[in-house]
């Protein structure tokens, strides 16, 4: 599986320094409140559990799984929750964690769901940022990092839910997906 990467983006110390950060920014953001973190499956679950440590105030955390990928490299813009979350976030202020936002599809469909179940505030978290392919007018109020439009693989993030476990992003080899 490593030969099937380009280039690695980011390497393991650099996401766990940035998610550390992300981490003490929400920390003193959420100082003295209830927060929820949930999270977008399955991109996001490696990034969710760095996070959730790194935070210092007691959170909950929950999970959605939501599909507008198949096994595609583009986003249809269609909006699937597979698995909603399992508690009331009314009240919360909730932190949609993100593995990347790309079009942005999913969480402008996601953040309309989530604004009418009543959460005190809603924020969004995202590891990677790829603003030059957003179709939606959303932004991410805490970004991992932002990333140039290339497949990207690793700590979480998929390609035909293979990769996921490398400890590193990379840029997956278009020859792997067809892509040029």
């Amino acid at each position: 599986m490593y030969q099937d990467i380009k280039e690695i983006l980011y390497t393991q110390e650099q996401l766990a320094e940035r998610v550390k950060e992300i981490g003490a920014q929400i920390t003193r953001d959420y100082a003295g409140k209830e927060v929820a973190l949930a999270s977008v499956l399955r991109g996001s679950y490696i990034f969710m559990a760095d996070l959730s440590r790194a935070i210092q105030l007691p959170v909950t955390v929950d999970f959605m799984a939501v599909s507008s990928y198949g096994a595609g490299t583009v986003s249809s813009g269609q909006v699937e929750i597979k698995k909603d979350l399992s508690d009331s976030i009314e009240g919360k202020h909730l932190i949609i964690v993100e593995d990347i936002l790309d079009s942005g599809n999913t969480l402008f469909y996601l953040m309309d769901v989530l604004r009418a179940r009543k959460p005190a505030s809603i924020r969004i978290c995202t590891l990677m940022d790829k603003p030059e392919r957003r179709t939606k007018p959303i932004s991410a109020d805490y970004v991992g990092f932002e990333i140039p439009d290339a497949f990207v693989v690793g700590y979480g993030l998929d390609y035909n839910e293979k990769y996921r476990n490398l400890p590193y992003v990379g840029i997956l080899e278009p020859s792997v997906y067809g892509g040029k």
